[in-house]
């Protein structure tokens, strides 16, 4: 059954009506998150939440100790500080609906740790029914107010909203402070608290890739790549590809289905200038990649033979830092199961396309509020029934 076949063809599952939103801060009725060892949260919640969330629906080969191996170079910190759901919200267990903040963040090894932008903005929202799963891309470009950050000394100002990560990252945040003003940036805008969250560095991305051998995407347009070139039939940066004093032929990722190495599905990811929709068009393309590495690891065994789990693992510990309320990152991989990738639906915000503001940022639009709000009702299921014309058309 296609993926959303639910939403258009059947009337809206309803769920248990969600806690009254209040933070009445740490030691009191809205005390944080607890220590919590769901199943369901070790689906939802290990390597990127989205990228590996999705298994074949049979157990994992293997033992806790071999995953435990594999998984001790994932990094687990704090990403969500002030941001996180509070028991109040239903932070104190996963029995209602589940949210996690999922940040891009190209990194190049030129670029300072702490002068990097998070490019890529994902919310995934799984409903109290535990059913199904959503993708909401937030645009970099959105302009957003971000609160005053202690801990780096940052003021608070109104600015485009990747620039939040920067800010939060800044003397001595590090990548834990970025991600922890962005979430407490996109709650104020939102009204959205998280579960958990990830990080990751698309450049690791392609190791992940490779571990799986190949993506199937289906680009809806021709692109060619500002960022990479052939020399020599061999992919290479522009810059690297400049210095060796050779002939260049672009890199041109052609319309159409097909499998792609970790190299190209990264570089496709990456393009916006020549796409139609410019960043909204590589906002589903991201959801798309992220998608099909979903598949793809249900489909090549990866995640019930122990030596493919094993590098895929690995991998994936290069590229990803996680927030997952303690749990140790094994007890999630080794319990994963029963959610297949196709039960994943990419949603669009802003119609799909720009909602200028005329001062080079945009904002969200009243329709793309409305669906944050069914988020934080968790009404997303019934949102979507009335406003089918948000579903991705990316497969």
């Amino acid at each position: 059954m296609p993926v959303h076949s639910p939403s258009l063809l059947e009337p809206p599952r309803t769920s248990a009506a969600p806690p009254t939103l209040k933070n009445d801060g740490p030691g009191k009725s809205g005390k944080k998150r607890t220590r919590r060892r769901d199943p369901l949260w070790a689906r939802l919640t290990v390597i990127f939440g989205a990228a590996l969330m999705m298994t074949s629906g049979v157990a994992i080969v293997g033992s806790k100790a071999l995953i435990s191996q594999a998984t001790g170079s994932i990094s687990q910190r704090n990403l969500l500080g002030d941001a996180s759901k509070t028991s109040a919200e239903g932070g104190a267990d996963l029995k209602g609906p589940i949210d996690m903040l999922l940040l891009g963040v190209d990194a190049r090894e030129r670029w300072a740790a702490d002068d990097v932008r998070a490019d890529s903005i994902i919310v995934l929202h799984i409903p109290a029914t535990h059913d199904q799963a959503y993708l909401i891309s937030i645009p970099r470009d959105t302009e957003a107010r971000i609160p005053a950050f202690e801990k780096t000394g940052y003021p608070g100002g109104v600015g485009k909203i990747n620039g939040a990560f920067q800010a939060g990252a800044q003397n001595g945040g590090g990548w834990e402070g970025g991600a922890q003003l962005m979430a407490q940036t996109i709650k104020g805008m939102t009204g959205v608290s998280f579960d958990g969250a990830a990080i990751i560095n698309f450049g690791g991305f392609k190791n992940v890739i490779d571990a799986l051998g190949s993506v199937r995407i289906c680009p809806k347009q021709e692109v060619t790549s500002i960022h990479m070139s052939y020399v020599d039939g061999k992919p290479m940066w522009n810059a690297d590809a400049k210095k060796t004093g050779k002939s260049r032929t672009p890199v041109v990722h052609k319309k159409g289905c097909q499998e792609m190495e970790g190299w190209a599905a990264l570089d496709f990811s990456r393009q916006r200038y020549g796409l139609k929709n410019s960043d909204y068009d590589r906002q589903q393309n991201q959801q798309q990649l992220i998608k099909a590495m979903a598949k793809k690891a249900t489909q090549n065994g990866s995640l019930t033979n122990p030596v493919k789990l094993n590098a895929l693992i690995k991998a994936a510990g290069k590229a990803f830092i996680l927030d997952t309320g303690g749990v140790p990152v094994e007890d999630f991989v080794f319990t994963m199961r029963g959610v297949t990738g196709n039960e994943l639906i990419m949603l669009k915000t802003n119609g799909g396309t720009y909602n200028a503001k005329g001062n080079g940022t945009e904002a969200l639009s009243e329709q793309t509020l409305d669906m944050f709000q069914a988020v934080r009702k968790d009404k997303l299921a019934e949102f979507v029934f009335y406003n089918p014309e948000v579903i991705s058309s990316r497969k």
